[in-house]
């Protein structure tokens, strides 16, 4: 496995323009060079609002298997461009026969939720003892009791009946854990306050964060699945809705708390990012400039470098190569070739 995978070229600047030059992608403004970077080195290309991308840079990339992703300024996805579908047709086959057994599907998302609701309690734990350190401790509290939620759910897990009843107990899980999640910023608490999970739009800044952090692991996740030969679109958790990459969200969830909460989390409490790196819009939407978006894929880069102890191989991953190896552990348990699928949880 290679760790080219973790090399995105992110293209923000508005106006940029990015093109094919002897096997170099290089990217320009108004006629002024921005950047060139051997395509080699490059496991994706994702550009962001008003940028534009040559026919031969894109097709390149279709033909080599190497992503090329439209998102828009908030990092919502928007388009992107695809070769010849590849990978074993027998997986994707096995991938739907997975589906449509009501039993192993249901094993399936119950893993998923498992991994989820134990990264969840890990991340509040760790925040309740530095709560404690901080002297902060009905702050602390709250958090354990939160935890405490959380821990009382895993068991139920195996007993439920239905998907619906999985969903349900990830989002007691979920509700309790966002409850306490303010209290886990610990810096720069008037400009982040955060009361509540809200989407489309953002309503504050560490909600914002948040989202943009979701939607790149998010395509990140989706590439690792392409990558192994299976259908983003078919998932087992997520409802299946058109243009809707279910599988990908399924593989997500348990990296949310883990990967990018905690990413967030150091942002706003190292004050990597401050209230300046957010634009507030009439009625209520917050979204990123474009200095904040610059400030935050830098250090989502630097996250991806750092080495993890995997507790199914022998050495540590890159955070950045989590999704590949979950793609493939979940790709062995739909062939058969294990019994179970083991979510990630931090040794």
């Amino acid at each position: 496995m290679t760790k080219l995978f973790l090399n995105t070229l992110y293209i923000g600047t508005d106006g940029a323009h990015a093109r094919l030059e002897n096997d170099q992608v290089k990217v320009e403004l108004e006629g002024e060079k921005l950047l060139t970077v051997p395509l080699h080195h490059l496991g994706a290309i994702v550009l962001f609002g008003v940028c534009t991308a040559s026919a031969s840079l894109m097709m390149r990339c279709a033909v080599d298997g190497r992503a090329f992703v439209l998102l828009d300024r908030n990092g919502r996805f928007q388009a992107r461009v695809q070769g010849k579908t590849t990978g074993n047709v027998l997986l994707r086959k096995a991938q739907y026969d997975t589906h449509a057994n009501a039993e192993a599907s249901l094993d399936l998302c119950r893993a998923m939720v498992a991994g989820k609701i134990q990264n969840s309690r890990l991340v509040l734990l760790r925040g309740a003892r530095d709560l404690d350190g901080a002297n902060k401790t009905n702050a602390a509290k709250e958090v354990r009791d939160a935890a405490h939620v959380l821990a009382n759910a895993l068991p139920l897990l195996p007993g439920a009946r239905s998907t619906d009843e999985v969903r349900g107990l990830e989002g007691i899980a979920a509700q309790a854990y966002f409850s306490v999640f303010d209290h886990l910023i610990t810096n720069q608490r008037t400009d982040f306050k955060f009361a509540v999970r809200s989407r489309r739009p953002p309503l504050d800044r560490a909600n914002c964060l948040l989202s943009f952090l979701y939607s790149l692991w998010t395509n990140d996740c989706l590439t690792a699945l392409e990558g192994v030969g299976l259908d983003p679109q078919f998932g087992f958790l997520h409802v299946l809705r058109p243009g809707r990459p279910a599988l990908a969200l399924d593989l997500v969830e348990q990296f949310r708390s883990v990967v990018v909460d905690r990413l967030a989390l150091s942002l706003i409490n190292r004050k990597q990012v401050q209230a300046g790196d957010f634009d507030l819009r009439e009625g209520g939407a917050v979204l990123l400039t474009d200095e904040g978006r610059k400030k935050v894929l830098v250090e989502y880069q630097r996250r991806k470098q750092l080495e993890v102890a995997h507790r199914l191989l022998a050495e540590k991953v890159p955070i950045g190569l989590l999704p590949h190896v979950q793609a493939r552990l979940l790709a062995r348990f739909l062939r058969g070739d294990c019994p179970s699928y083991e979510p990630y949880v931090p040794q």
